[in-house]
């Protein structure tokens, strides 16, 4: 008997998760693995905030929730969306879901029909193509190059468009590249748009704080407030309060949409866990200094790997202005041998080759639409990312040149 879904037959599983799974067998075999593959800060969840759902626990608010999140919770990100990124929008108009995740599935079964097409730049979030195409969608997936920053421009957004075209899906700073965009980039992008009002624009800003060099965020809805009505803001806690675990997540949008997604919400996974807004809350409205301190460590780590990659030949990396990953060039690897005699063929044979070889788990570009890279996260402490690189070096060192 078939117990598997049609509809599941053209997804894959999470690449950064297989990639961490398989740094986890090796572990298992006592290998001494250095696992940059998944994405998550090192970093401990602030007090105030683990004590602020520790009280929420005591005082009983152990029960449901509504499905839209709990009316304290979407008051508050309200008010960071005016405070943080110069939009006002009313609590109705807002969502909380488990994780930034599920904001991005639940808008996406509640608007997609079958052969609808979901603009996806890449390099994209792994998950991205899996959810569009699980939900009966079609990934369109325009190419950004390193000369462009890994951004989509006002041209190529032009060309991907049809009249089958119903998401544009934005994420700044990105995973993997950490490409940002500035206000004049996401106006020009906006005027595009404006010439085509059946595409919804989805605004992925969930390492909205994790930005370095002195840049300042800019929201997709700050920078084109026109199309604010036909847009999803999508953000959450994870990443810039150490949160991945709690999952809460939350996004921004207009009353139809909204009111879809909580359709979808209320008849899967009802809602949020309780103490786990009680805590959402308290991150958004406590204390940010942890916030900034996590920021600047990000930003330290950054510059140790783009330093170490610059003094290995054959790889390249332009500084990410956010997130905490490197998308690290390897195309002058391919074609070389490895020191058993196996040739590099394309990044996911250079990802298995350091895992293999170097004992550090990466992510073949691959997975995030554009080759030859390899993603690894930087969300470590600099001893291990110090090592790591190390090995990726003396790896890359013992490869022969192309006959």
């Amino acid at each position: 008997m078939n117990y598997i879904s049609s509809k599941l037959a053209v997804v894959k599983p999470s690449a950064s998760m297989a990639v961490s799974q398989a740094a986890k067998a090796l572990v298992a075999q006592g290998v001494d693995v250095i696992d940059l593959g998944l994405g998550e800060p090192d970093f401990p969840t602030p007090r105030h905030i683990i004590d602020a759902a520790h009280q929420a626990a005591l005082s009983g608010q152990t029960l449901y929730t509504a499905a839209l999140g709990t009316p304290e919770l979407r008051k508050a990100v309200a008010s960071k969306f005016h405070r943080e990124n110069g939009f006002l929008v009313p609590p109705d108009q807002i969502i909380v879901s488990n994780g930034a995740k599920q904001i991005i599935f639940n808008a996406l079964m509640a608007t997609l029909e079958s052969g609808d097409e979901a603009i996806l730049p890449a390099p994209y979030f792994v998950s991205y193509p899996e959810m569009v195409k699980l939900l009966g969608g079609v990934p369109v997936m325009p190419q950004c190059s390193a000369a462009d920053g890994f951004r989509l421009t006002a041209r190529m957004l032009e060309a991907a468009i049809t009249p089958r075209t119903k998401w544009l899906f934005l994420n700044m700073p990105g995973n993997p590249s950490g490409a940002t965009y500035s206000v004049d980039e996401l106006k020009a992008l906006g005027a595009v748009l404006a010439r085509h009002p059946h595409v919804l624009i989805l605004s992925d800003e969930i390492y909205e704080h994790i930005l370095f060099d002195g840049r300042r965020f800019v929201s997709f809805a700050q920078a084109c407030p026109e199309l604010f009505e036909r847009s999803l803001i999508v953000n959450g806690v994870s990443k810039a309060y150490a949160m991945t675990g709690w999952r809460v997540g939350y996004a921004a949008g207009p009353p139809p949409m909204i009111k879809a997604m909580a359709t979808v919400q209320s008849q899967s996974v009802t809602s949020v866990c309780a103490m786990a807004q009680a805590g959402a809350l308290a991150a958004l409205e406590g204390p940010q200094d942890e916030v900034r301190r996590f920021r600047a460590a990000f930003e330290e780590r950054r510059n140790l790997v783009v330093e170490a990659v610059a003094g290995i030949p054959a790889l390249s990396l332009a500084p990410p202005e956010g997130a905490f990953y490197a998308f690290i060039g390897c195309a002058d690897l391919i074609g070389r041998r490895t020191p058993t005699g196996a040739t590099l063929v394309d990044d996911v044979a250079v990802a298995k080759y350091l895992l293999d070889d170097a004992h550090v788990a990466a992510v073949p570009g691959a997975a995030y639409g554009l080759s030859p890279y390899f993603r690894i996260s930087t969300a470590t402490s600099e001893s291990i990312l110090t090592e790591a690189m190390r090995r990726i070096a003396t790896a890359v060192a013992l490869l022969s040149e192309p006959e």
